[in-house]
């Protein structure tokens, strides 16, 4: 069978260092390197870069992650803008996902160098083997796990889908065959071993069929025989020859029918291995259909994994990640290019700042990496000692052991203690735009070449797509190149080749270094006559400053170079922190003050006589005291002016927020007097509505009440007039007359021509009718011949009257 030749391997790349992969007496290694080197492998190598790879690489889950992560780190010189911010939104996008799933990114399950090896056998035409094709299982059920877990997190939000599509994209789009998962797992047992099929299943089909329900079986391998092991007091439902029996382990039983196949499995092992040779045959048969899928998802497994490994690096030291921009040069002005920032989270207001390189608390990776290690081995060392003494103290063991191993505790405690107090320090850099040139002055040992180192490290981390170690918010621009000239290595080559040896690194360094290059020079112009080196140095610095790189960050401690700053704008001086009382540096910087001379006083301090310090003093001149005590004024100057800067801005802060404080309580109160007008307005609407409601409840009432009295009146002139009818019945009988006409009067009125008579009957709606207790005519509006009452409209009352009270009007022609 034709099968394809492939080759699945990740090297280091041939530009590699020796000492990372061949390790070599020290000193020979630095001349092999000095020798032959470019200056910015070099640099790489001042810098300790390879120490930081196996740092982030040592996050990696898989051998391959490990070394696909070194060799992209190592490789940081090549990396261009575009890449690297796109390395950055893949750690951020990891970062994400590591916060939302951090299990699912658990590498460390995988066998790579057994999948590997499985697709160069495939490939080449070989059998695979049963642990590789386990290795190749695990692959494909941690992919579709994966693929599970990233559309879980794609689905939170679209920020998250965003993110994490450009990452995750191929690895959500592979293919992952549940077929051929399923044909592994049938013939390969978890532990890489061919599963032995006929007689397993013989053996379960027997047990299925015993039908004993007292007993419990199941298969054991006896002297290398397939048997059945019985538990229980009653006997098995088969036939078969007794081994072993016993009342607590059970008893040992051989079936008969499964004598012959034991009797093979002893006799032909060399079929058995045939036959295994044959399954392995038709699974890589199987597999190399898939080829072409594993290598896919082989090759985006490692990817991620290198990615999760940067991911994992920089959420282990609480990094930040970087705002990186790309500097234009016009007119040797430094401004960010016209783009997005890499990420959300970078801090908009630092990007407005006039900032060249903003890194506020920033630490040296390595040296937070070996104090991190060495807390947490210490207290793992406190927890394994305090573990021994709990368990002597349960078995009774050796008292005097134990009180020794308690006083250990009580050091490794103490040790504890001093490890979370002596927490390396942070430096600051805060470089403006117009700075070209840094220098640098301070005490030996005061910090200056660790801050150079970590900035050019914080650099090439920001470069490769690394969260910087900082604290806060970190603008930083992107660097085509780090060139550094720092410690040991210096030192070593000015021991065997005197000072042409750093001129000559420096020279190089100087003609490869570009408009957009980061180069850092410790102890710049030191080897020679003070003289000639100042001379030299400001002259080096100079010509960096005119025409080199982008940013030149230099020590030095020739007090000549301090004065570079007040002829030339491009640069700026900064010195580390030396506490005088203490007699011990702070490694602090201190920005825009360059550093004074502190030995004399420092001699005096240490008890020196005074003559001769008095003798140095006059030796060194007044000039130089002159010097010291301009500096000492600047120092104070330079503090009096920070302090008033930052009152001055808490005032401004304090204004800012007045005035906000002033236009919010303005449009309160803009509002609020809206709303009370708005509030009075309806309140008046309302009490309005209510007193018109009162006045016609009061009216109808008023209405009511006097047609009331109106009636009791007429009751009562009836009462009288009936019972002045009894007393002088003559006088009522002639007055008769006159009241039926005077009703007749009162009942006749004329209205447009007509006279209208009353005459009886049930009034119609419409009607016009006589209500003699109202002595007025009303309209019938509503009849309700149930109860017999009418209701009817007079003026703008209505009433409710029963039909008896009411008189019916009809119209006739006058005469």
């Amino acid at each position: 069978m034709l099968r394809l030749s492939a080759s699945f391997s990740l090297l280091y790349p041939p530009s590699l260092p020796p000492s990372v992969s061949h390790p070599r007496p020290r000193r020979l290694r630095a001349l092999v390197f000095a020798a032959s080197a470019s200056p910015s492998a070099r640099s790489l190598r001042l810098l300790e870069w390879g120490k930081v790879c196996r740092a982030v690489a040592s996050f990696a889950g898989t051998a391959h992650g490990r070394e696909a992560t070194k060799k992209q780190l190592w490789a940081v010189e090549n990396v261009s803008y575009d890449r690297s911010r796109k390395l950055l939104r893949e750690t951020e996008a990891a970062v994400r996902l590591l916060g939302s799933s951090g299990g699912a990114l658990d590498f460390s399950g995988l066998d790579t160098v057994a999948v590997e090896s499985a697709i160069n056998c495939v490939s080449g035409g070989s059998v695979i083997k049963g642990q590789e094709a386990m290795a190749v299982v695990s692959l494909m059920l941690f992919v579709e796990s994966l693929q599970v877990t990233i559309r879980a997190a794609m689905k939170q939000d679209e920020d998250s889908h965003n993110l994490l599509l450009p990452l995750t994209e191929t690895i959500l789009d592979a293919v992952v065959s549940k077929l051929l998962v399923k044909s592994i797992q049938d013939v390969i047992d978890d532990d890489g071993s061919v599963k032995d099929t006929a007689l397993c299943q013989l053996m379960d089909k027997l047990i299925r069929n015993a039908d004993n329900e007292a007993s419990l079986s199941e298969v054991s391998i006896v002297n290398g025989r397939c048997c059945i092991k019985i538990t229980g007091d009653k006997s098995s439902s088969f036939d078969g020859l007794l081994l072993s029996s016993g009342s607590d382990a059970g008893s040992m039983i051989e079936p008969i029918v499964a004598v012959p196949l034991n009797d093979e499995l002893q006799g032909a092992r060399a079929l058995v291995v045939r036959a295994e040779l044959e399954a392995l045959s038709k699974l890589t048969d199987k597999i190399l259909l898939e080829l072409d899928n594993i290598q896919i998802l082989m090759q985006e497994t490692v990817t991620l994994d290198k990615v999760t490994a940067r991911a994992r690096y920089s959420v282990a030291y609480d990094g930040t990640l970087p705002d990186l921009y790309l500097p234009n040069i016009e007119h040797g002005i430094a401004n960010a290019a016209k783009d997005e920032p890499a990420s959300t989270t970078s801090s908009a207001q630092l990007t407005k700042r006039p900032w060249k390189l903003f890194i506020p608390n920033a630490y040296h990776p390595l040296l937070l990496q070996q104090h991190q290690e060495n807390l947490r081995r210490t207290k793992k060392d406190v927890a394994s000692a305090t573990a021994e003494i709990r368990r002597r103290r349960i078995y009774g063991q050796d008292i005097a052991e134990e009180d020794q191993l308690a006083s250990e505790v009580d050091f490794m405690k103490i040790r504890v203690s001093e490890l979370e107090r002596n927490h390396p320090i942070p430096v600051d850099f805060m470089i403006a735009e117009e700075t070209t040139v840094l220098v640098i002055t301070g005490p030996n040992t005061g910090g200056k070449t660790i801050s150079l180192k970590t900035v050019g490290l914080a650099s090439l981390m920001a470069k490769i797509g690394l969260y910087i170690l900082a604290s806060e918010p970190v603008k930083i621009p992107w660097f085509d190149a780090v060139y550094a000239d720092i410690g040991d290595e210096q030192s070593l080559t000015q021991s065997l080749s005197t000072f042409s040896g750093h001129l000559k690194q420096i020279g190089a360094i100087r003609a490869q270094s570009t408009s957009q290059s980061l180069v850092l020079l410790d102890e710049v112009g030191a080897g020679t006559n003070p003289l000639e080196g100042a001379a030299l140095g400001m002259s080096l610095l100079e010509s960096f400053a005119e025409a080199g790189s982008f940013l030149t960050l230099a020590t030095t401690h020739h007090g000549e170079l301090k004065t570079l700053k007040y002829s030339n704008d491009s640069f700026e001086n900064a010195c580390v922190e030396f506490d005088e009382e203490n007699l011990k540096p702070t490694f602090r910087i201190l920005w825009g003050i360059p550093g004074r001379s502190n030995a004399i006083n420092i001699a005096e301090r240490l008890g020196l006589p005074l003559d001769i310090i008095e003798s140095a003093r006059q030796l060194l001149g007044t000039a130089g005291a002159e010097i010291n005590a301009l500096i000492m004024d600047m120092e104070k100057f330079k503090q009096e002016y920070h302090e008033q800067l930052q009152q001055a801005q808490h005032y401004l802060m304090q204004s800012k927020e007045l005035h906000n404080d002033l236009e919010v309580a303005q449009k309160s109160i803009v509002d609020h007097s809206t709303a009370q007008r708005k509030r009075k307005s309806r309140v008046v609407s309302e009490y309005a509505v209510m007193a018109r409601s009162i006045i016609h409840k009061k009216f109808q009432q008023y209405r009511e009440s006097a047609v009331a009295q109106r009636v009791l009146e007429e009751e009562k002139a009836a009462e009288k007039a009936k019972s002045e009818g009894a007393k002088g019945p003559e006088l009522s009988s002639t007055s008769a007359p006159k009241k039926t006409q005077n009703t007749n009067i009162s009942m006749v009125t004329e209205a447009n021509g007509k006279i209208i008579d009353e005459d009886g009957g049930i009034p119609e709606v419409g009607d016009l009718v006589y209500v003699p207790k109202l002595k007025n005519q009303a309209t019938v509006v509503k009849i309700d011949s149930s109860k017999n009452e009418v209701q009817v409209q007079a003026g703008m009352m209505k009433l409710k009257l029963k039909l008896k009270d009411v008189k019916v009007q009809k119209q006739r022609t006058s005469r």
